[in-house]
């Protein structure tokens, strides 16, 4: 699932890839900004992202879906 994460007063997104549900990312994010701490994520590599929650201007969470590739009879 694809996450974007605006931050204020940056002019570029975050923009990565993870394998948690978006229920957990919606979960993650709410937690972080109720208490005040930072956004803790990590993408599909292992790479840990850390944004302090009280500069975060949005978060847009991509589908559950997964992608269709393949052939199909014609």
């Amino acid at each position: 699932m694809e996450i974007t994460i605006g931050v204020q007063n940056v002019g570029r997104e975050l923009v990565f890839e993870t394998d948690k549900t978006a229920d957990e990312v919606s979960a993650a994010v709410a937690a972080a900004l109720a208490e005040g701490g930072p956004l803790q994520l990590t993408d599909t590599r292992g790479r840990h992202f850390l944004v302090p929650s009280a500069t975060v201007a949005y978060i847009e969470i991509g589908s559950d879906e997964t992608r269709k590739v393949g052939f199909h009879n014609i």
